[in-house]
């Protein structure tokens, strides 16, 4: 049975989590109809609009993001500390861009002047928007429900969208983040429905690439693409918000990996290639396993044994799923 959503967020164990949401019965509901030959990759553009634009209200980075024609990927940085900065109107004001809120923000919101017990309700009110503002659930449920109403729209009928609920899988460490990132960016390159991944449409890594080619400096955080988490460096004890990763490394070990897992050039990474790999101290071998079959190698936590174990204690569970593929893997 699986594990309701509470049991498996925990932003004292991380705040970086990879969802995936796939189309009902895995139609090609953002693709071409296999049956009719008529295209709907326009709704890969709502999708990938869409999600941008709410990410900039919710308290939510996007790290990755992988639209495909029966499923999408994404990785979310939940950012507390931004969403406990929000004062009591940009609370109220960005929830209101999501929802109409109830009278007594509508009110607020015109002017009207409230009485005191009418403002401490409106108070608890808002400190439960703040906390739906940094909730993954209520982003994946408005972002999955936004593109089925306009899908649903489009073919003039009713029904569900999306097979059931998201998947989620929490990433306790940096290989684990690492190794998700690159498996994210890389969908359309292991579906051959691109070459290389910066050729691939509807991808963080498409718009990191391009705009990595026309930056001054491409590792800088305000030379990246403003949507996205930048990429802030090395690892170190006071680095600035961001992946612990420079933009250039990351760019250069995908475009690597993208190489060796197409059909038509099977390879390995050389031992001495990407400085990335190094630095995270994971095994070329292992590497390639990872951003191939992260998803049926992992559960829903994902890092090494140690981080595995603080999670778990964290959850208040009992076994360590996958605990051999993590030591294996991640360690």
């Amino acid at each position: 049975m699986p594990k309701p959503r509470k049991e498996q967020i925990c932003l004292e164990a991380t705040p970086y989590y990879h969802c995936v949401s796939r189309c009902v019965r895995k139609a090609y509901l953002c693709g071409i109809d296999i049956n009719t030959n008529e295209s709907y990759e326009h709704r890969r553009g709502w999708l990938e609009n869409e999600l941008i634009k709410q990410a900039q209200i919710f308290s939510i980075d996007i790290a990755a993001y992988a639209i495909m024609s029966n499923h999408y990927h994404v990785v979310l940085h939940i950012n507390k500390e931004v969403a406990d900065n929000w004062s009591f109107d940009e609370v109220i004001d960005r929830w209101h861009q999501l929802y109409k809120g109830n009278a007594l923000s509508q009110r607020f919101r015109s002017g009207i002047a409230l009485s005191e017990a009418e403002i401490d309700k409106l108070y608890e009110y808002m400190e439960l928007w703040r906390e739906r503002l940094m909730d993954i659930s209520w982003f994946m449920r408005r972002l999955n429900e936004f593109v089925s109403r306009q899908a649903n729209n489009e073919d003039n009928c009713t029904g569900r969208f999306w097979e059931g609920r998201f998947k989620s899988q929490a990433l306790l460490d940096e290989k684990a983040l690492a190794a998700c990132l690159a498996y994210v960016d890389l969908n359309p390159v292991r579906a051959c429905m691109a070459n290389t991944p910066e050729t691939s449409e509807f991808t963080s890594i498409k718009q990191r690439a391009v705009k990595a080619k026309a930056a001054h400096s491409s590792n800088h955080p305000n030379q990246q693409v403003k949507s996205l988490m930048p990429f802030a460096g090395n690892p170190k004890q006071e680095m600035p918000f961001g992946l612990p990763f420079k933009l250039t490394d990351y760019l250069e070990l995908v475009e690597l990996t993208g190489r060796m897992i197409r059909d038509d050039k099977r390879g390995s990474i050389s031992n001495t290639l990407p400085s990335i790999l190094e630095l995270l101290n994971i095994e070329p071998d292992n590497w390639l396993k990872l951003t191939t079959s992260f998803e049926s190698n992992f559960k829903d936590l994902v890092g090494n044994p140690t981080a595995l174990g603080k999670a778990i204690e964290l959850l208040d569970r009992k076994r360590r799923p996958n605990l051999k593929n993590c030591q294996t893997l991640l360690t």
